[in-house]
């Protein structure tokens, strides 16, 4: 992990220096880190969108084999070989961000190498948190660091929206934003700011394989 944090450091250092803006700078490392992993979170978001195609193929089979699990299971596996869908692609992409946000946390928690951490009014290595040590828990110079949260929770909510079609999955959709909310009261705005680009950056990808993807067919 060491290696990792060290690495998106020196990259953060670059961009820096770079744009001499830091909020730019973890912009900048939020693209390249998306573009780096485009092929695994682009099978992920495809695997998803295919999973939703069929939710309707995969009721029927609920219900006709609802006193068999062993056919409903052998049916499922033969419905997601027919249309080439991999429930397990989804999985990889989150294995490999989950590191990469700890790390991007590391990077962003204690930054003392860059003399000016502030964007658009807020310090990227303070969190909301931090603003009821600091007495400026209700500071209308905070209102930022409220906002950025907030945006936080709603493109969490769309990401998982989009990425969630069952029923029975819409417990999850609701308490992953949520949670998301609590944790970036605690994050630095830095890594809230990455979380949202990185967001919206899903959110727009999802989008154009929502345009590739035809219903009932699944393309790699």
């Amino acid at each position: 992990m060491g290696a990792i944090v060290d690495f998106l450091n020196e990259i953060l250092m670059f961009f820096n220096n770079v744009t001499g803006n830091y909020g730019i700078a973890i912009i900048l490392l939020t693209l390249l880190i998306r573009l780096v992993t485009w092929p695994l979170q682009n099978k992920q978001l495809t695997s998803a969108k295919a999973m939703q195609e069929l939710q309707p193929e995969l009721k029927k089979l609920q219900e006709k084999y609802k006193n068999d699990k062993e056919k409903l299971n052998q049916a499922t596996m033969e419905l997601w070989k027919e249309h080439k869908v991999n429930p397990a692609a989804s999985c990889l992409p989150l294995l490999i961000q989950m590191p990469v946000l700890w790390a991007m946390f590391q990077v962003l928690r204690d930054q003392v190498t860059i003399a000016d951490t502030m964007f658009l009014g807020m310090d990227m290595t303070v969190s909301v948190m931090d603003l009821r040590e600091l007495g400026l828990l209700f500071a209308a110079t905070s209102i930022g660091y409220y906002l950025l949260v907030i945006i936080s929770g709603v493109t969490t909510f769309l990401q998982q929206k989009m990425m969630m079609s069952d029923k029975s999955q819409q417990a999850m959709m609701i308490m992953m934003p949520l949670m998301l909310l609590f944790f970036s009261l605690q994050f630095p705005a830095g890594l809230v700011l990455y979380w949202v680009v990185n967001n919206s950056l899903s959110i727009g990808q999802h989008f154009l394989i929502n345009k590739n993807v035809k219903k009932g067919a699944v393309t790699e």
